[in-house]
């Protein structure tokens, strides 16, 4: 499957703690183009885990990400995504600096999850967390349609391996598009 993604914009990845959403963004993305909310966890208190930082950890992703879409860059944002309270601000920031949104949703078993967690070598998830997080998947993925992204791509386990990522210079004369959305 070929992802055809419109260069700037912002991306949003979304799926369960587990899914493989840092390698992903690590196999198809420059570091810098990289806005992870483990990174910004780790950045404020050196504990990438520690969800006691969220509010500190989110504005500074929040900042980030308006300050790389300022200056029209790619922008992917490495976080689970799955509530709508959490891609909204995102969502904001995007369409105020005129750029599309695409969402990426790794639609990945239990499992797997489960399967992935448990290999991590600098922390793991709970597992009460990532079931909590594979059935918010299912009404993440039900809301997206009315968002107004450009485009929303569903891999599953079988499709992520044969994944290419091919980016679209975004056009200034697109903007209309964006505003309208």
């Amino acid at each position: 499957m070929n992802l055809t993604l419109p260069d700037p914009s912002l991306i949003l990845l979304i799926g369960p703690s587990g899914a493989g959403k840092s390698t992903f963004a690590g196999r198809f993305f420059q570091p810098t183009e990289i806005v992870s909310s483990d990174n910004c966890r780790a950045l404020i208190c050196d504990d990438e885990s520690n969800q006691e930082v969220n509010p500190e950890a989110f504005g500074l992703l929040h900042h980030i990400t308006r300050l790389r879409l300022s200056l029209r860059r790619l922008t992917v944002i490495d976080a689970t995504n799955l509530q709508y309270q959490a891609r909204r601000p995102l969502l904001r920031i995007a369409r105020h600096h005129q750029l599309p949104v695409v969402a990426i949703v790794l639609k990945i078993s239990l499992e797997t999850c489960l399967s992935h967690n448990r290999t991590r070598p600098h922390r793991s998830v709970g597992e009460h967390a990532i079931k909590q997080h594979v059935s918010e998947l299912s009404l993440a993925i039900t809301r997206l349609a009315r968002e107004g992204y450009q485009s929303i791509f569903l891999l599953d386990e079988d499709q992520i391996d044969s994944v290419t990522v091919e980016r679209k210079k975004y056009r200034q004369d697109e903007v209309n598009a964006v505003r309208g959305a």
